[in-house]
């Protein structure tokens, strides 16, 4: 007894297993089983539209540019780039001097230095603090850290814009994919078609026309297949290109949707004014500008600084005229200073005027961004209702088309209806299957741009 066990898309969270049991296989069968597992090995993969946000969210290349944008803006708003800290120099210095000298001494003689020879060295360590600046090191640090905030907030909405295109390429994936299954259903019937018009005409039941016009509706048939098939390939690179290149060349999508019906619009209206990035990114630039604001201000008071030192000098002499052949001294100096620009020329005077001017603006801004905001939420709001209910009537015509072409079908079967009628009814029916998955699609985009205007996109399941 012989068993053979193929374990395939163990990946996937699912197993298929495939024993075969004979006292004896032959190469024929050993042939089918391997032809059977290379098929399962290439089954395809299904990517969720979780899973398709997350590989987004992973390697998209705008997420990495904005997350690399969020730690220098990280880096920024540190101590180390505060200027809290002090500033320690070091200084060092060397020189040689060859002179020539003649000096007269007290008693008349006269002395002589050819080629006396000088060398001097000094090293130092500086220490500077600012211990006051008119407080504007404080309101630079305090701006550094809504700095740092806006970045995150730009960050955040990169990341909803590129969920959206993401999620928008995904659906028309899924989209393509229910087309060309919808086609290849309808190549099937003009092929049975086309088979039962044969088998009539070798009968003499009908004309050879009907034989050609079943023949020249498959080939239409066949040509829609194949700009579907170029459509959904298409739309399947896009959908890569987005997750940063990283799924496989093979995937399918899922294709079932499902609607948050449970959303209120008076509960996001209200988190909209809360959650909404534009508008927060408006709030921390009021911020930013009051803090510049502030520390613009900080250039009518006086600064008052630190410094201190640590030094040590040398020199060596070999003139017979110097009073000292080497000198060395080291020794410590501090001080405090303090700097008073009582006039500058008015350019302290500019910049406050102008950072106030700055911030009203910003205001001004944010009150125009509520009413836009707003109109677009109920914009958004209005359209995902209107395509809900297009869906809906959509649903209901897929039934009705259904039936309609069953029924002319079994009419058409039996010589009752044209294969012209027979054809409209046929076509009917892809038009209504084809006009419900635009219609779906469309309102689940409608329902994502109203999660994001709401800012409710990054906090729902999807």
């Amino acid at each position: 007894m012989m068993r053979i066990n193929l374990i395939v898309n163990k990946e996937l969270g699912f197993t298929r297993v495939l024993q075969l049991k004979s006292k004896k296989v032959s190469n024929l069968g050993l042939l089918t089983l391997l032809i059977l597992w290379c098929n399962l090995s290439v089954a395809q993969q299904v990517i969720k539209p979780s899973e398709a946000v997350a590989l987004a969210l992973e390697n998209n290349f705008g997420i990495k540019i904005a997350y690399n944008n969020v730690e220098i803006a990280e880096n920024n708003q540190n101590i180390l780039n505060s200027g809290y800290l002090p500033t320690l120099t070091g200084l060092a210095g060397a020189s040689i001097d060859r002179q020539n000298s003649e000096g007269q001494l007290a008693n008349g003689d006269t002395r002589v230095a050819e080629g006396a020879e000088t060398r001097r060295y000094n090293a130092s360590i500086n220490l500077n603090y600012t211990l006051f600046d008119g407080l504007g090191r404080y309101y630079d640090y305090k701006r550094l850290k809504q700095e740092y905030d806006l970045s995150e907030l730009q960050a955040r909405e990169t990341i909803e814009n590129t969920t959206v295109q993401l999620l928008s390429v995904y659906y028309n994936v899924a989209q393509q994919s229910e087309n060309l299954k919808s086609l290849e259903e309808t190549i099937e019937i003009s092929k049975d078609r086309l088979l039962r018009s044969e088998y009539q005409f070798d009968y003499g039941q009908n004309t050879k026309l009907e034989v050609l016009n079943a023949r020249v509706d498959i080939n239409n048939d066949s040509i829609s297949i194949i700009s579907a098939r170029q459509n959904l390939i298409n739309a399947k690179r896009d959908l890569n290109v987005v997750t940063g290149n990283t799924i496989a060349n093979t995937f399918e999508v899922d294709t079932t949707v499902a609607f948050l019906i449970q959303l209120n619009k008076s509960d996001l209206l209200a988190k909209m004014q809360e959650n909404n990035v534009i508008l927060a990114q408006n709030d921390k630039n009021i911020a930013i500008n009051e803090f510049t604001l502030k520390a613009n201000k900080s250039g009518y008071l006086p600064t008052v600084g630190l410094t201190g030192s640590y030094g040590w000098n040398e020199s060596t002499n070999n003139s017979p005229l110097a009073f000292l052949l080497q000198n060395t001294t080291t020794g410590f100096s501090a001080g405090v200073n303090l700097t008073w620009n009582l006039f500058d020329g008015g350019s302290t005077i500019t910049r406050v005027k102008n950072a106030q001017i700055a911030l009203e603006n910003q205001k001004i801004q944010k009150e125009q961004l509520k009413i836009d905001i707003e109109r677009n939420f109920n914009n958004a709001w209005d359209d995902y209702q209107n395509k809900l209910r297009i869906f809906e009537v959509q649903e209901n015509n897929i039934v009705t088309a259904k039936n309609n072409f069953e029924r002319t079908k079994e009419r058409f079967n039996i010589g009752q209806v044209t294969s012209i009628e027979f054809r409209q009814a046929q076509l009917n029916l892809l038009n209504a299957e084809l006009s419900r998955s635009q219609a779906k699609y469309d309102a689940k985009i409608a329902e994502i741009l109203v999660l994001q205007i709401s800012g409710e996109l990054l906090n729902v399941k999807l």
